[in-house]
């Protein structure tokens, strides 16, 4: 289901994340939950896996960290 909020977002994304990776993540996921609404079961699996591809388009993870690129 889409997120109202960034805050509603799960805690490995929330925790780990910086605000903006968040608020491109909550993005990404909304879209493509709208976008993929055909996908039935599958739906939500893909939203994941495109925020989490547009997140990588803009961060990179150092150590334990999410930095800018």
């Amino acid at each position: 289901m889409p997120y109202a909020s960034i805050t509603d977002l799960p805690p490995p994304i929330s925790e780990y994340l910086p605000l903006h990776a968040r608020e491109i993540y909550r993005a990404a996921f909304n879209n493509a939950w709208d976008e993929y609404a055909d996908r039935g079961e599958k739906r939500e699996e893909i939203a994941h896996r495109v925020a989490w591809a547009a997140v990588k388009h803009r961060y990179r993870k150092e150590g334990n960290a999410w930095v800018p690129l």
